[in-house]
């Protein structure tokens, strides 16, 4: 994994330096939870590095983002943002927030499963519960979308694509730090299954219980 540096948003764009220099303080909360996640050890299937995060969603973010990568073929990818309000947040129930989008590209008839939706969902909830994460307030979307190509590119096969947006409140630990290297983990494990990819041997769960895997996954088509 790359090192993560130098990508976390504190809101202190267009203040005065002494201002800017007292906010640029990160709450130890949340410099510890930054860390484990920069530290986190993934599966080598995993493509993973830091990326700019969003500026208003809460006053302390970081950003990953994630491919599952196979030989030259993206089979799934993400982006995982860390929240954190020292204050606290109503609608969170709780200082830190955990939020997701993962997507991935199917062959066309397995989206017709009427079950599909809930089958992803569950893999989220799966994986967190799996490592014996504690989380509160989940909420989310199961998205799939069909593709069909004409003109100069119907050369391209029909496509179909599942899309999970999701978010979560880890459960604090000492010091009031959430066990974010876990929840990294969970993420990926996340991505690995939805890419088709057989569990981890490492692995905390056997992922042949409860859960079935997508068979024939191509990696996102290139625009």
């Amino acid at each position: 994994m790359a090192a993560a540096q130098g990508h976390f948003s504190d809101h202190s764009n267009g203040i005065g330096a002494t201002e800017r220099a007292e906010q640029n303080a990160v709450p130890p909360a949340f410099g510890s939870a930054v860390e484990a996640l920069r530290s986190a050890r993934l599966r080598p299937e995993m493509e993973i590095d830091p990326t700019r995060p969003p500026q208003k969603l809460a006053p302390y973010a970081y950003a990953l983002e994630a491919a599952v990568v196979d030989g030259d073929d993206d089979l799934a990818d993400g982006r995982l943002v860390l929240l954190h309000d020292p204050a606290g947040h109503d609608a969170w129930q709780g200082t830190f927030r955990l939020v997701t989008l993962v997507r991935a590209e199917l062959e066309p008839e397995m989206a017709a499963d009427p079950l599909l939706p809930e089958v992803c969902w569950s893999w989220l909830t799966g994986a967190l519960e799996a490592r014996g994460l504690s989380y509160g307030e989940p909420s989310g979307t199961v998205t799939r979308a069909g593709s069909h190509y004409f003109g100069g590119l119907s050369d391209r096969r029909p496509a179909t694509q599942i899309e999970i947006r999701a978010s979560w409140t880890p459960e604090e630990g000492p010091q009031g730090v959430p066990d974010t290297a876990a929840h990294l983990a969970a993420w990926c494990d996340l991505l690995c299954q939805i890419a088709g990819l057989p569990p981890s041997p490492s692995g905390a769960a056997d992922w042949a219980t409860g859960v079935v895997s997508l068979p024939q996954r191509r990696g996102p088509q290139q625009p």
